[in-house]
């Protein structure tokens, strides 16, 4: 467990190094918030509410899923294919750890770094600025606190799919830039779920995505009342698991016919 850790300090440290990321992603998803509720204060033009969300409810579910964002989302994809291109992951792979495991936990240092120094500053920011309703209640925050560990594992373990697809695709760029777009519009955190029609939310109840943005963010405005936000966390615990099966079974197929383009 040690050497994990170290690779969440060390991760941690390097996105340090990098301020001025930092500093520029406030600001980026400040406006994009801005943005959204501007046109969400249009939409609503009046209404008490859409879809059993009042337009206060609707803001602080935007800001919440795009500084929610900042702790599941991570490049490991990316790094993935680099290293497969480079040539490095067949030095990584002799290593005296589990690659797909250093993969995570790499994405969990630069997930905790997000979480403590970009998305509680930038919230607290946001909230001066726009009508956002903060819950008072110890028990949302802890059932949101462990929704967005799901969304990390679910978001993460789909991340690795792409990431491994790699050594079969040798040039998935493409593959990651619609697997971005998918998640962005899937999940819920362009546009809430119960806004889809109908048929579009059945077929979407059989996908991982909602557990990525839609569910944390619904559990923290308290738009999920009762035994829904234990089903809706349940979801998301089964996702964690079957996910699981794709990733390490895509990953020892992988293995068998490794070609390092790089090396």
């Amino acid at each position: 467990m040690g050497k994990y850790i170290e690779m969440i300090r060390i991760r941690f440290l390097m996105m340090l190094a990098y301020r001025t990321n930092y500093y520029s992603g406030i600001l980026i998803y400040s406006i994009n918030i801005g943005a959204y509720y501007f046109l969400w204060s249009a939409i609503y033009g009046g209404k008490e509410n859409i879809q059993g969300l009042s337009i206060t409810q609707m803001t602080t579910y935007i800001a919440v899923a795009w500084m929610a964002r900042a702790f599941y989302f991570n490049n490991i994809d990316r790094e993935i294919a680099m290293e497969i291109k480079e040539g490095k992951v067949a030095v990584e792979m002799v290593r005296p750890y589990p690659y797909l495991n250093m993969k995570m936990m790499q994405g969990l240092g630069e997930g905790i770094f997000r979480l403590l120094f970009f998305s509680v500053p930038g919230m607290i920011i946001v909230a001066l600025v726009f009508p956002i309703e903060l819950s008072t209640n110890a028990s949302t925050w802890l059932l949101f606190f462990l929704s967005i560990t799901f969304s990390f594992i679910i978001n993460t373990q789909i991340n690795l799919l792409a990431g491994i697809a790699t050594f079969f695709l040798f040039n998935n760029d493409g593959l990651i830039r619609a697997k971005r777009v998918v998640i962005d519009l899937f999940s819920g955190l362009i546009l809430p779920l119960s806004f889809y029609p109908m048929w579009a939310q059945n077929v979407m109840s059989y996908l991982p995505f909602q557990g990525i943005s839609y569910i944390p963010s619904m559990i923290f405005t308290e738009g999920f009342k009762g035994s829904q936000i234990y089903e809706a966390l349940l979801n998301q615990a089964v996702w964690s698991l079957l996910l699981i099966i794709p990733v390490y079974g895509l990953w020892i197929l992988a293995k068998r016919q490794l070609v390092v383009q790089g090396g």
